[in-house]
């Protein structure tokens, strides 16, 4: 079923309020989610409509909070999500960095007692879009155990960097740093459909290609030992940065049962024009134009900027089940 972004948008705002979230919240996530279809990225769209909504309902997910912004300093600030929704907190993490970094280069924001936040290059590309250089990292359950372990310690662990150009789209680059993300593993189990080899390991640390075996188990880490490494990093800036849960104590994205996640994230912001002495803009392209002059090249982000492009057009593509069951939900 083909439908547009705006009827979308307006449906899984109304889901998420029929489920007890507050409005300006459920018009967040909706947005973040048809985003990520907007893109192809349907693991972190409105597949998630479900599983959030069933969270609103138990109260693992605050749907009536309202983040609240500490400022600590000219170049710092920290947003308790209030077990709330990460998205209307990261609204206003984005919003302190464009303010701070206005009056001084360098600035961050750290985001506690939060949940899931989606596609993680969306909230560089819009620091991106209002001429900052942005980086963020988040953590997320259990799901990578340490190098040489077989219990899952850490989340997939994203990050991201988002570039400004003056006249194209930025650059982003968005890493899950397990081999695949977990979403499209959960997508995978869902719909009954097998993993490739390399992905993960099941509960007795065997290489599988079941997804629903490979959710029971642990996901294999983006460059083996080095990226075990980044991991912890990641894990470090995010939860222990913020004052956040571990991996290893935050409950599940995909169901109602248990308490809040409270994971966290953590976002720098640079303002690239003072930092480099006025010089990054035309920097910038003289090194992607060198990129791109080699046959066979692209710009990290670039394809799913021409997928949005044309999805927008289009329409979103979503299962009928899950149309049907929004017009339910909604009702």
């Amino acid at each position: 079923m083909i439908r547009t972004a705006t009827e979308l948008e307006k449906l899984a705002t109304q889901v998420l309020k029929k489920a007890g979230t507050a409005e300006p919240a459920a018009r967040s996530v909706a947005k973040a989610l048809v985003r990520a279809n907007l893109d192809g990225l349907h693991s972190h769209g409105l597949a998630r409509l479900k599983a959030y909504s069933a969270q609103v309902a138990a109260g693992k997910v605050a749907g009536e909070a309202e983040p609240t912004l500490e400022k600590l300093g000219s170049s710092a600030a920290r947003i308790n999500a209030n077990d709330g929704f990460a998205f209307p907190a990261l609204d206003m993490a984005i919003d302190a960095l464009v303010e701070m970094t206005a009056e001084t280069p360098v600035a961050g924001a750290a985001v506690t007692n939060s949940h899931h936040f989606g596609v993680a290059g969306h909230h560089v590309e819009r620091l991106a879009e209002r001429g900052i250089v942005g980086l963020v990292f988040g953590n997320s359950p259990a799901g990578i155990a340490p190098w040489g372990g077989s219990r899952p310690l850490f989340g997939t662990n994203p990050i991201a960097f988002g570039f400004p150009r003056k006249e194209a789209p930025p650059v982003v680059v968005d890493l899950s740093l397990s081999k695949q993300a977990r979403g499209k593993i959960k997508l995978a189990a869902d719909e009954g459909r097998p993993i490739p080899e390399g992905w993960a390991l099941d509960a007795a640390g065997n290489p599988t290609t079941d997804a629903a075996a490979a959710m029971g188990g642990s996901m294999l880490p983006l460059g083996d030992a080095k990226g075990a490494a980044l991991v912890l990093a990641v894990e470090i800036m995010s939860a222990a940065m913020t004052g956040a849960h571990f991996g290893y104590e935050a409950s599940s994205f995909f169901d109602d049962k248990g308490g809040p996640p409270r994971v966290g994230q953590f976002l720098l912001g640079f303002a690239p024009g003072p930092l480099s002495g006025g010089t990054y803009s035309a920097r910038i392209e003289v090194l992607l134009q060198a990129v791109l002059e080699q046959p066979g090249t692209r710009l990290p982000g670039a394809r799913r900027f021409d997928i949005r492009q044309a999805t927008e057009q289009t329409g979103i593509e979503i299962p009928d089940d899950l149309f049907d069951w929004m017009e339910t939900a909604a009702n």
